[in-house]
């Protein structure tokens, strides 16, 4: 099965709907990129939440979590900095948690992640910069 990434308008609407992005592989280090896309997306008005085992405390005033499991609240968007090989089940646990959407950040793509989504009703998005998407197709301004 060929996959092709929602178009920039079904993007929009994605991003204009999301409420909570869990954001798994979130550094607390503000020179990642996995930082700087998070932080701009906070200030666009997104509210972020920090997934990441390795990290205790806070990541940009939110709470971290360790799994996605452990976030006692609704999430839209699960927004991944991890490599290929651990999307799969980064996508399972997505599913389980009853995400919208699985999004794969800019050069990570999963076959099996997407089959994944698709198979528990998710939208997914591969290959693409969440930060650079919004710019896009809200103009930086947010959910607005």
């Amino acid at each position: 099965m060929e996959f092709n990434n929602p178009t920039r308008e079904e993007i929009g609407k994605l991003l204009r709907k999301a409420g909570n992005i869990a954001v798994v592989g979130l550094s607390d280090k503000s020179d990642r990129t996995s930082y700087m896309v998070a932080e701009a997306m906070q200030s666009r008005g997104y509210r972020i939440i920090p997934v990441n085992p390795q990290v205790q405390g806070e990541i940009l005033g939110e709470t971290v979590y360790a799994t996605l499991a452990d976030i006692p609240e609704p999430v839209d968007i699960v927004n991944v900095f991890r490599r290929e090989e651990f999307c799969e089940d980064v996508a399972r646990d997505a599913a389980d948690i009853k995400a919208n959407v699985l999004w794969l950040q800019l050069g990570i793509h999963s076959d099996e992640a997407v089959q994944i989504a698709a198979e528990n009703g998710m939208t997914a998005v591969t290959n693409r910069c969440i930060k650079v998407e919004d710019s896009i197709v809200l103009r930086g301004a947010g959910r607005g």
